[in-house]
This record gives structure tokens, sequence and C-alpha cells, in this order.
């Protein structure tokens, strides 16, 4: 059962919801409609899915509304995290044309781009439902928008790896080239560094580097751009110990034989650099 993620904190949203609008209206606001539309001029319209996906966004897209005008009063008919399809009225507005017409953009945005999002990442979730692996997203997220998409993911049905560089160790290639390609310095270094509560991840290319890595006792491994029968190779001698995650060339055609090989968890970067945007929009009722 997919655990919904409760709304982002205005503390988040806040900042990214205000540059946003800042964006938009630039210096003189909204020319257009202070130009046509008279300021007493009430409005009532409904945001509604024009094809089928996951919603994702209502609460950047509600304190979008808040920032413009507190007084619209807006009724969210679906929660963030469900299904749509097209046609289906997700939220309805009722208050100032004015008010309304100017939130309409950066809100249709919001919900847009992450609700793509948790589209694509119901997706991947649906793909490999028979067993027992999970989606993660990893930090390819648009700058300035990770706490949204993120969230976005687990309104999708997947979780998230790290946060940023502080939330987790994770040692890869690079990391490793660096320490004179010795897994296993690397290794010692991060134990030696890390707290008690801090997560040590390595990433490998090669099953002879899994092996050196299971030695020192890291707490998962990233496999990186192996083949499924090399990912069941290190499943078999993995024998539980360490949790382990695929990465590197995910798509929705091959995740399905990845997760049958036993992995636990397997990382899309695609879930957020490349969704397409899902299609909604706003119209007068």
């Amino acid at each position: 059962m997919k655990l919904l993620p409760p709304p982002l904190p205005a503390i988040i949203l806040d900042p990214i919801v205000r540059l946003a609008l800042s964006e938009d209206l630039g210096r003189a606001g909204d020319l257009t409609t202070d130009a046509t539309i008279a300021p007493e001029t009430q409005l009532s319209v409904v945001i509604a899915a024009r094809q089928p996906g996951v919603i994702a966004g209502l609460d950047a897209a509600a304190h979008a509304l808040t920032l413009i005008d507190p007084s619209v009063e807006l009724d969210v008919r679906m929660d963030d995290g469900t299904a749509v399809k097209p046609g289906d009225v997700v939220a309805r507005l009722d208050g100032s044309a004015r008010s309304i017409l100017t939130a309409e953009r950066t809100m249709l945005n919001f919900i847009g781009r992450l609700s793509a999002v948790a589209t694509m990442t119901s997706n991947y979730v649906a793909k490999i439902s028979h067993t027992s692996a999970t989606i993660v997203c990893t930090r390819k997220t648009t700058p300035g928008h990770r706490a949204l998409e993120k969230r976005a993911v687990r309104c999708g049905g997947g979780t998230a790896h790290r946060y940023g560089l502080d939330d987790a160790i994770l040692i890869k290639d690079n990391h490793i080239a660096a320490c004179g390609g010795s897994v296993a310095l690397a290794l010692e270094r991060a134990k030696a560094y890390a707290g008690h509560l801090r997560m040590i991840e390595i990433e490998v290319d090669t099953l002879d580097q899994f092996a050196e890595a299971l030695k020192h006792g890291p707490h998962a491994v990233l496999l990186d751009n192996m083949d499924t029968d090399t990912l069941r190779r290190a499943v078999e001698m993995n024998q539980g110990r360490v949790t382990l995650e695929a990465s590197g060339g995910v798509n929705l055609g091959t995740v399905a034989a990845i997760a049958e090989t036993g992995v636990d968890f397997i990382s899309v970067g695609a879930l957020t650099h490349s969704a397409p945007n899902l299609d909604v929009g706003m119209d007068v009722v």
C-alpha cells in the first residue's frame, strides 16, 4: 500500500513558490489581467486533468494561490498521489478573477511538472510490483526543486535516495579513483569518519570490487551498470549481508528484469530529469 507523504511545510515551499511567482510577475505584475479584468469581477474555475497520470504538486500550487490572494477559495477534490483520467477535476477555485488569472500559470506549472514525476514513478513501480524491489530517485533533480520532486516521487509510490550530500555517505567511482583505486581504503576512511548513525554506501562496477567491498562492511552497495546475470551473481555472493541497489541504464523496458534479480532497490535518474509534463488545465465553469 502506497503511503502518501504529507504536504511540504510552508518554510520549504515559501522560497520556491515566491521565486516562481516573482519570475512570472516581474517588475510590473500581470499587465494583461490588470488591463482587461475589472477589480470586482468574480470567477469560478476548475483544474482538470487532460491525460491520465498521478497528481502531485497541489501543496505548491495552493501556496502560490495563497501568496497571490488568500481570500480565493480553493476546494481540492483529489489529493496528491491520486490516479486521474482525462476530465477528472482536481480542484475548484472561487474568488477574484484577477487573483485566479494571475496565479493560474504558476499553479499549473507546479502541478504539471510534479505530476509528471509522480506519473513516471508510478509507471516504474507498476513494472516491478511482482517483486520486493523498491524504486528510488537520485540527486538528478531540477536545481532548487529537489524537495518538491522527491516528494512527487513518493506520491508515485517510490522513495528517495539521498536528499543531498549531507545525509549519507555514498562513495562513487571518482571517490575510489581519488583513493588510488582502492575500495578498501575508501571504505576504511569513510568508516573512520562517519558517526554510528551515518549510512555508508559504495558504488562498484565489477564483482571483484563487490567482493572487496563486502570485506569492509558497508551498509549498502550500489551495483552500477551491471547486466542482469552479473546482478544475480552479486545477489548470490551477498547472501543478504548488505542492502543492494542497482543503477545505470534503467528504463521501463529493463526495470522488471533488474528487479527479478533480487536486488533491494533500483535507482532511476529519469524519474526527475526526464519525466514529460502532465497536461492539466484551468477552465472557467
